[in-house]
Parts: structure tokens; sequence; C-alpha cells
């Protein structure tokens, strides 16, 4: 037995042990077929829809303090966040199902957000603190009819915190840990009358680690690259009668990232980056169905400093207006239209602003509880200023052949739109572009038995795409050709105060580059799989274990001329958590071990990973 081995069975041993020894009563379970999924824009519960959709509930979001966004959505199924394990600076990119690293699209309350100022123009996951987030839904699968353009492999939407109660609501988390790591939210929410409001602040500082790896042999000692971050977000709700909500909202964040010079290159580089984010959602009731307006604008400016500098400002105006009907009990429908104006600006010897607006109708048919039958189906059209036209299409039927099982499937398509920065960059820009296009199956079935005590999920997915945008020896060209497949298993198991979950995923692909075949995906291993296990040990005291596997990939060492492609080795990271509930459990006091076995691996080529490292701290609800 190895010592990752011993240390899993130790855990879980503990934890049954705890469980037997305890009697307290079990908590309540939240039955997951009532939960409600905004991101389908219809409200639906899950067991109304074939949609393949997890959340990420604000239980298990509170028990996440000692974390980040990355780290988190690294321990879901069919998602891999490459530099979640490296040093707290360096870039995080979400491989969902095997797709590219800008082929999901993250929502902020349903709302799509960007970043144009960057390359790939997918958002960056660390201007967003994990305090300030109430629960996170994640859809699998193409999702372009509903979100438009990189909606690919699917869509992440993150719900953050805004119910107000009456008097004055403070709540907030300040903790410590390793590499001199400080973190601190604190936020207040309430309801006078009609309105209500729900702000917060949330501040980071660490001194991190080298960002990259030194290699074998050098004598040279690595400095360490620090980040600097604050993140303010503010949520209001005026409910100007019965029938009319508005509800502003805006986020700013600050972040300054020490880097180095790519891998295996030490460096004292900085980068820094303000977002501003600031909108609204408004709502107005009828009888038989409501109008929904969302409007945001993002501007993004980030700075370089190093032997490449560059400065770069990206802004992003997007307006979505859609409206839901009920038809009868069992048929809703949905229409809307969608526009999205972005552009960036190149600081340099010549200033260039450029721009592109991509507009859209869309629509879907929803049919729910046709005795054992549900079905939805959509279609959006696209036209953007640059490439001209494109349509997408959906069609989800699902069976719920009695309450325990449902069977659902999904044939849908999905597409990406060149980026800005592909469009009209400084490096190989071509306006001749075509959006990418993808073309997705999938099928599954769902188990639920003893109220949902016991649960098995099961579904198969392939993806086929065309149109692909690689740089080539001209520039970006549309020309690779990529066909993936794969299948997910999430079993879970409740009993009294013992909570088991776990997951495998499984993904392989084909990539066709000219006269090139490869059958591996850069970065994205064939295998993962992990468990969760967590045991409510008394009415004070949780305790829970996380064991994640990512088995071997391939990556390419840029730092030789041509890159070479090698083989990284798989690797096992367990981490602990422990809470302790004092003052009706207004006040928590945790601890959050990752890395337990202190496992020496390679996320990226060139690269630092953390070893064993830690983070203890409070946090606090007052009413």
């Amino acid at each position: 037995m190895n010592k990752t081995t011993k240390c899993i069975a130790a855990g879980l041993g503990l934890a049954q042990l705890v469980l037997m020894g305890s009697q307290t009563k079990a908590q309540e379970v939240q039955s997951l077929n009532e939960v409600v999924i905004a991101a389908t824009k219809n409200d639906q519960k899950q067991a109304q829809t074939g949609k393949v959709v997890s959340i990420i509930t604000r239980e298990e979001l509170e028990r996440s303090a000692g974390r980040n966004l990355a780290e988190l959505l690294n321990q879901q199924a069919g998602i891999n966040v490459v530099g979640a394990g490296s040093n707290y600076g360096k870039d995080k990119s979400v491989f969902l199902r095997g797709a590219g690293s800008a082929y999901a699209v993250i929502l902020v309350d349903g709302i799509p957000v960007t970043d144009p100022s960057g390359t790939g123009g997918a958002f960056d996951l660390r201007m967003f603190a994990i305090d300030q987030i109430d629960h996170i839904e994640i859809l699998r699968g193409g999702q372009s009819t509903l979100y438009g353009s990189d909606a690919v492999a699917g869509v992440i939407n993150i719900i953050t915190k805004k119910t107000g109660t009456k008097g004055n609501n403070v709540y907030g988390v300040a903790s410590a840990g390793s590499y001199n790591s400080y973190k601190g939210t604190i936020g207040l929410s309430s309801k006078v009358d009609a309105f209500t409001y729900n702000v917060s602040y949330s501040h980071f500082k660490t001194d991190g680690i080298s960002e990259a790896a030194n290699p074998v042999g050098n004598t040279q000692v690595f400095d360490k690259d620090g980040v600097k971050q604050d993140a303010l977000n503010a949520n209001f709700s005026l409910q100007l009668d019965k029938r009319l909500s508005i509800n502003p909202f805006l986020r700013y964040f600050y972040g300054k990232f020490n880097y180095d010079a790519g891998p295996f290159a030490d460096a004292n580089n900085t980068s820094t980056v303000k977002h501003f984010n600031g909108g609204l959602n408004a709502q107005y009731q009828l009888d038989k169905g409501k109008i929904t307006l969302n409007y945001s604008y993002e501007n993004t400016g980030r700075v370089y400093k190093s032997s490449f500098p560059g400065q770069y400002q990206g802004r992003m105006n997007l307006v979505d207006l859609f409206y839901n009907q009920n038809l009868g009990e069992k048929v809703n429908l949905l229409v809307g239209l969608d526009n999205r104006s972005t552009d960036v600006t190149y600081y340099g010897n010549v200033l260039k602003r450029p721009n592109t607006n991509l507009f859209s109708t869309y629509g879907s048919l929803f049919l729910h509880d046709l005795s054992i039958f549900n079905l939805e189906v959509g279609g959006r059209y696209n036209k953007h200023n640059k490439y001209g036209e494109n349509y997408t299409y959906a069609v989800t039927p699902s069976l719920n052949i009695i309450k325990e099982v449902k069977l659902f499937g999904t044939v849908s398509s999905a597409f990406r739109a060149p980026t800005l920065d592909m469009l009209f960059g400084q490096y190989g820009a071509n306006l001749n572009l075509k959006p990418e296009k993808a073309t997705n199956y999938e099928a599954g079935a769902s188990f639920n038995f003893l109220n949902e005590k016991i649960s098995l999920r099961a579904v198969a997915f392939k993806r086929d795409m065309t149109d692909a945008i690689i740089y080539g020896a001209t520039g970006y060209v549309n020309q690779d050709k990529q066909k993936d497949r794969g299948f997910e298993i999430e079993p879970g198991v409740t009993f009294s105060k013992f909570t088991v979950k776990g997951y495998y995923a499984y993904v392989e692909g084909k990539q066709t580059s000219g006269n090139t075949v490869t059958d591996f995906l850069l970065r994205r291993p064939k295998n993962t799989y992990g468990i969760n296990a967590g045991v409510q040990a008394t009415n004070e005291l949780y305790l829970s274990a996380n064991y994640k596997f990512t088995g071997q990939r391939v990556d390419s060492d840029f730092s030789t001329y041509p890159s070479v492609n090698k083989m990284l080795g798989s690797y096992k990271l367990l981490d602990f958590y422990a809470e302790y509930a004092l003052a009706k459990k207004r006040i928590k006091i945790f601890a959050d071990l990752k890395n337990l076995t202190d496992e020496k691996y390679t996320e990226i080529i060139g690269y630092s990973t953390m070893g064993f490292n830690m983070n203890a701290g409070v946090s606090f609800n007052f009413k």
C-alpha cells in the first residue's frame, strides 16, 4: 500500500469512526430535482431538463474559504483548470470536456463576461473572489443557442451573493497560510422596504513561489513571484412595484502579478490588471410570463512591464433582452435578442482601436412533464460585422422513466467567433477568418434512490469541430479539425452524516492540422477521477477529504525551438478540510490543507507547482 493510499484509507477510516460515535441528527438534504437552474433562461428544475447540469452549492462554497475559484472548478467532473496548482499569479486555463481553454463561457449572474484585452478573450478566473459567490451552475455541452459565441463545451454560471434581509447582515472571512499568504473579505447586506443591497470587498496578498521551475543543475536561486489583488462586488435591487424590479450591479478588480520570462526562465516582470464591470438586470412580470433585460459594460486594462512590454485595454458592451411566455402549464416559449460590441486599444508606436459587433436573435420551446417526456428545441441566428452570418441549433429530449430514473440526450451545434487579437492583432492578424464550428452529441442516464441518498449519473459525449483557428506559418488561419469523445460517471452516497461524491472522466481527441494528424489533446489528460468524502462529526465539527487523480498528458516544451512534445506523468492530490462552528454557527474556524502528501509533479513544462500548503482562518455571519 503506497503513501497516498494509506492517507486516503486513514482519512476515510477516521470519518467512519466519528460518524459511528456521533449521536447528532442528520442534516436535511435538499432535493436536487427541486433546484432551479437559472442558466437555462427558463428557470427549470433539474427533473425537467435533459441538459447535463452540476451545482456547486452555497454550502460547498462556504467550505471552500481556503481555496480560489480555479482550485474549486478543478475538482469538478470533466473540468481541468491548467494552472490551478501553479503559482497563484499564473494564468488559469479552463479545459472543459477536452475542448480548448477558450471554449467555455463564463457567466456572472447569467450575463457573459469576457476580456478582449487578453489573447483569446477568455475571462480571467483570478479576478473573482470565491467569498463573493453564492453558488455555481455548470452546464456541459454546446450552449451557443442560448449564449452565443464560445459556448462550445459548456457554460459556467457564477451566481453572486445578493439576498438581503431586514436589519444589517455582516459577513466575512479572514485567513492566513503558506507562502506568507493573507486573505480578507468583509460584506454587508440589508433590506429596507423595497430596496436591498449586498456589498463586499476582498483583499488577497501572497509572496507565492517562483512561477518558473528551476532547471536541474542550475545553481541560481529563482525569486518568488507575489500577487496582490483587491475586488469589490456590489449588487442592488429595487422592487418598484409588484411586477417591475431593477437590479444594478458593479464590480471592480485590481491585481498586480509578478511573473517570470517563460519556462525555466527567471525574471522580475510585473503585470497590472484593472477591471470594471457595471450594468443592470431588470425584470417585468406578466400574468403568464416575464420580460428580462440584461445590460453589461466591461472595461479591462492590462500593463506588462518586462523585456517585451505592452499595454492593452479591452471593452465590451452587451445587451440581452428576452421574453418568457407560458403557453400552458407544460409549454414555455423563450425568444430573445443579443448584441455584443467589443473593442481593444493597442498602445504602441501606432495607436489602434479595432472593434467588432455580433448581433443575435434566438428562440427556444420547452415542453415538460408530458407524461414522462420533456423536450427543448431552439435555434440562434448570428450576424457578425466581419465574417457575416451563421446559425446554431439545439434539441434536448429527456424521459423520466420513473421518479428515480431519467434518460436524456442532446444534439446541438456551437461556434466560436474569431477574437479581436486574431482579426486585428499585432502578430498574424487575418480579417478573412471564419467562425470555428462544432457539432455536439451526448446521451446518458441518471439514477436517484432512497430520496436521493444514492445517485449516479453517466453520460457519453462526442464533439466534431471544423474550421478551428490556429497560428500557422503566415499567421492565423482556419485549418484544424478536431474530433473529441468521452464519458463521465458521477456516483454519490449520503448516509446519515456521511457524504461521498465521486467522478471518473475520460476524454480522447484526434486533431487534423493540414496533412498532420495527432491523437492527443495538448495539456488535457485522457483520465481523471476524484472523490470527496465529508462527515458532519458533531453539530459543530465538519471534516472532509478530497482526492484527485490526473492522468498522463502531452505538453510542449516551449523553452526549446522548435518546441518538443513531451509526455507528462500522472499525479495525485489529496486535500483535507476541517471547520468548527461557534456562537450558533455565526462563527466558523477552518483549516484547509492541500497536497497533503507533498506530491512532486509538473502541470506545465517549465513552471513550478505548489507542494504541501495550507491556510487557516475564521469566517463569520452576523444578523
